[in-house]
């Protein structure tokens, strides 16, 4: 019996071994950096995105829903939404590693390799030549140098408006709020544009799953009107809602704990 019993804890601890070797060997990024580089429907999902933007600046130009007179505007994030990054998360996958890595993104955006989004350019443009205000407000942080990388970005990517009146970049803080209040004070704003629900508004800065859910079903005919989300598979505040913080370690329990997040309703056990 205890012969039997040794033989079933080793298999058990083998088993259990497995599974984990198994979780330590996958990259959790791999689909979602493969969808990215290769999905024409990323793609597809930006030139939406940035055609119902249009159409609600149009709606605005054309008519006469701007009532109060102020001038009119739109704001956006950029990283994600304006600007991609695809090469900082190929770096990732080559090199093995699979959350959000701090130093390897700062010396990426030191490089002044970003790309813009499928449609952004010809949509900020529209913008300036129909006298509608473009907006930039963004949280950035490689230290003092971080403005002047963005707005090297920027400028290389013949961006408008890439100016101090229209670039805010926040680099303590990741609450928007505040900058995008001050702007709609003196701006009638048309449309917000993010990759991430705290784009739009401090109130999705939650940390569950389930509250976000609500967050969002309660103010679902804003989005494709006030709202534009752009897609973002690799990191956002939908992470912060798995691990309790965007950027989280990584080891072996938050990649278990990433496998746990998508087996949750599981069709067959």
């Amino acid at each position: 019996m205890k012969y039997q019993m040794s033989i079933f804890l080793s298999i058990l601890i083998f088993l259990t071994a497995c599974q984990t070797n198994e979780v330590a060997s996958s990259n959790n990024l791999a689909y979602a950096v493969a969808w990215k580089k290769t999905a024409a429907e990323y793609r597809a999902l930006y030139y939406q995105g940035f055609n119902i933007a249009r159409q609600r600046v149009e709606e605005f130009v054309n008519s006469s829903i701007n009532e109060v007179g102020k001038p009119l505007a739109i704001i956006s994030d950029l990283d994600d939404t304006l600007i991609l990054s695809d090469p900082y998360w190929s770096y990732l996958i080559k090199h093995d590693l699979e959350f959000f890595d701090d130093s390897v993104w700062d010396e990426w955006v030191a490089s002044d390799q970003a790309t813009p989004s499928p449609g952004a350019l010809e949509f900020l443009n529209f913008c300036e030549e129909n006298n509608i205000s473009v907006f930039y407000v963004t949280n950035r942080n490689q230290g003092d140098n971080t403005r002047e990388y963005l707005v090297n970005t920027l400028n290389r990517l013949d961006f408008p408006s890439v100016d101090d009146d229209h670039l805010f970049v926040l680099q303590e803080s990741s609450n928007k709020e505040l900058i995008q209040n001050r702007i709609k004070d003196d701006y009638e704003v048309i449309v917000m544009l993010g990759d991430n629900l705290n784009d739009f508004s401090r109130e999705y800065y939650v940390s569950d799953i389930g509250e976000r859910y609500s967050l969002v079903e309660n103010k679902s005919e804003k989005y494709g009107s006030d709202f534009i989300l752009f897609p973002n598979p690799t990191d956002g505040h939908w992470i912060r809602a798995i691990f309790g913080e965007s950027e989280p370690a990584p080891t072996i329990d938050n990649k278990m704990l990433m496998r746990e997040a998508t087996s949750s309703s599981a069709w067959r056990d």
